[in-house]
């Protein structure tokens, strides 16, 4: 693999291409099958890691350095969510 593409912001929207792609399937497995993460927990699933992707999207692509620990900080307030969620069951 070409050292380019792996600094390349195209291919963080891949991997967020394929993010929700995941996200889609598993709500569709847990509506037809009725088992699984519920639709709000998949989404607090990966919402943090999206968030992530996005900040080193910004990185990569040179954007304005607020745009950096806005998605960082965005994460982080997920990531909580997320941990409460599962911490209340």
């Amino acid at each position: 693999m070409e050292a380019s593409l792996l600094e390349s912001p195209g291919l963080i929207d891949l991997i967020l291409v394929f993010t929700l792609l995941e996200g889609g399937a598993l709500a569709l497995w847990r509506r037809r099958s009725g088992r699984g993460l519920s639709d709000a927990a998949v989404v607090r699933t990966l919402v943090p890691g999206i968030c992530l992707l996005l900040a080193l999207r910004a990185a990569l692509a040179g954007a304005a350095w607020p745009f950096v620990p806005m998605a960082l900080a965005l994460a982080l307030i997920a990531h909580l969510v997320d941990v409460a969620g599962r911490w209340r069951g």
